[in-house]
């Protein structure tokens, strides 16, 4: 577990639920992880690509696309 429970119940939240089951916090935090840990590869690929060592905010938005 990388990130904490307490912000992503307030994506929850903030998305218009009035209560959030801790199972729907923690299957929520596990599928951003993943989706981070996915993107967050693809911007190193983007930066190897680059012959850079350095991952930039550009290869972040183009992971995401």
């Amino acid at each position: 577990m990388t990130l904490p429970n307490a912000p992503v119940e307030r994506i929850i939240r903030n998305a218009g639920a009035e209560r959030v089951s801790k199972e729907a916090v923690e299957k929520l935090r596990e599928a951003v992880e993943e989706l981070g840990e996915d993107i967050a590869r693809e911007a190193i690929d983007l930066a190897e690509h680059a012959d850079r060592n350095t991952v930039t905010k550009s290869d972040v938005e183009l992971a995401t696309k």
